[in-house]
Parts: C-alpha cells; structure tokens; sequence
C-alpha cells in the first residue's frame, strides 16, 4: 500500500475507538508495515497518566507483538471530543494544522528504534486528500537509536 490518503482514512475511521475520559483528546493511528498489513492503535488513557499510552505506541507495539518488524509509514490523527461527538471530524476538523500535532517525542523515540529515520513516513492530515509526509528524521533529526549503541 502507498496510498497514505487511504491509510490517514483507516486512522480516521478509528477515533472513536479511543478511551479519553480525561483529556477528552482522540488520537488514532494506522502503520503500515513492509509486507502491507496495516495495525491500528488508539490512545488509551489512565487515572495514573504515567500508564497512559498514544496512539502511535498503541500501533508499534501491537505489531511487535504480532511479529512485524519492518515499517513503512504511519499516519496520525487527532480531534477533540466537540468534533468527535458533532461528527465534524469527518469533514476534515482535526486537530492541529495537519489533523495532529505530531507524534510526541516518547513515540518518535519508539519509532525511532525500529525505523530508519530517513525512509519512515509520517503522515498528518485532515482528510485523504488534505494531508502532508514528514521523514521521520524532520521530525527527530538528533533521534537516539541502536546504531547509537553501535548495534546496526
């Protein structure tokens, strides 16, 4: 799949899928993995906030646990729970200036252990025809990764 519109719909889709009783903030995420299954995640909150989990993290760690370790891309959504409930997510009222504001430097970092920051896609996005592509290296240029440990 290179279809990102396509793949930013799939995380859209999934938003009230996401458990935010406390911020009240849905994120969702779709990753595409290199033999082209698509995992999922949500953001899912906790009383505690330390245990709290974003939507990217959500996504990578389900597709570790299911054997996936190469990745292509990933797209990221976001909304508040206004757009969410009046449905005005659908027409492209997203959060931030590209539907999110970016993965939160805990999920670059998590990205950034089993990704090559040059080649890694990070969509954001209102829409599947309204979204932009960040490398991942434009989005944690100085990231610390197994190479820094010199495991290659």
């Amino acid at each position: 799949m290179t279809d990102y519109g396509k793949l930013l719909e799939m995380a859209i889709k999934d938003l009230d899928k996401s458990y935010v009783p406390y911020s009240h903030f849905h994120c969702s995420a779709a990753l595409l993995c290199s033999d082209g299954t698509i995992v999922k995640g949500v953001n899912i909150e906790n009383a505690a906030y330390t245990p709290t989990i974003c939507a990217e993290r959500c996504a990578f760690f389900k597709a570790v646990s299911e054997g996936h370790r190469d990745f292509v891309a990933i797209a990221v959504v976001g909304c508040s729970e206004e757009a969410l409930e009046s449905g005005e997510y659908k027409e492209g009222h997203l959060a931030g200036e590209y539907g999110n504001s970016g993965p939160c430097g805990v999920c670059r970092q998590v990205m950034q252990e089993f990704c090559d920051p040059d080649k890694f896609d990070i969509i954001l996005g209102r829409s599947a025809t309204d979204y932009k592509v960040f490398k991942l290296k434009e989005m944690y240029p100085y990231g610390f990764g197994p190479a820094d440990l010199g495991i290659k």
